[in-house]
């Protein structure tokens, strides 16, 4: 069977630990298991996970925490468990850097599927690969998935590199969120439009050091991405 990645799962729950195991090797996912909040930053450096899957509640350091420290070190793809309902819960996660999240009680092969779309997303198409998008004082690197402002990188997850390419690919092309969940989080993603807004917002604060805004907001409709009156500049090397 193929070798499809490595996906540390954190929760407490056993019987939830053992149903992720049972899915994802079928699937052929290698699955590591973590029920502690303190043991979740040294299995993490041990074991180099391609996602992580992180619940909320749990002894020890609480998911919310450890989603803030982890995208410290690695910008690796995270995908939030929630209690059913839990609307705050889920914006917090999102604020905090995860790509998606699952609500508990959860499908074992929803939650496969979304660790394969999540992995999907965040792999570099060849089309892309040796090509560079520059507006002043911004540069997307999509060979290398890396963002400089002002000359300076700064830290994006993911889902914010592919839809900061995604809208500057498309200057001044209006897009509801509908669009951009179809476009970047793909047909497959299960979360609600407001998971965009979250995005949004969290880019515009890391682009916030230029002096022009690239995201706009087009009320009613959606976003739009703005540059300013010199036209990008495409590199391949």
């Amino acid at each position: 069977m193929q070798h499809l990645g490595k996906v540390l799962v954190v929760d407490d729950d056993p019987n939830i630990l053992e149903l992720v195991k049972l899915y994802g090797e079928k699937e052929g996912f290698e699955i590591v298991g973590i029920s502690n909040g303190d043991l979740v930053l040294s299995a993490f450096t041990r074991e180099n996970p391609d996602v992580i899957i992180l619940d909320i509640m749990l002894p020890g350091k609480d998911g919310l925490t450890l989603c803030r420290h982890l995208r410290e070190i690695r910008m690796v793809p995270i995908i939030m468990l929630t209690a059913k309902g839990e609307e705050a819960d889920r914006v917090l996660g999102l604020e905090m850097g995860a790509d998606d999240y699952v609500s508990k009680p959860f499908s074992p092969r929803e939650l496969v599927a979304r660790i394969k779309a999540v992995l999907r997303r965040t792999k570099t198409p060849e089309i892309l690969t040796n090509w560079n998008l520059k507006y002043p004082g911004l540069t997307i690197m999509a060979d290398i998935r890396k963002v400089f402002v002002a000359d300076k990188e700064i830290e994006v997850t993911p889902k914010e590199f592919e839809l900061l390419l995604y809208l500057a690919q498309n200057p001044l092309r209006v897009f509801s969120r509908e669009n951009l969940l179809s476009a970047v989080w793909g047909y497959d993603y299960f979360g609600d439009q407001r998971t965009v807004d979250v995005h949004i917002r969290r880019l515009r604060k890391k682009l916030a050091p230029l002096n022009h805004e690239y995201l706009t907001t087009i009320w009613g409709v959606g976003y739009q991405f703005t540059a300013p009156s010199k036209e990008r500049e495409e590199t391949y090397e």
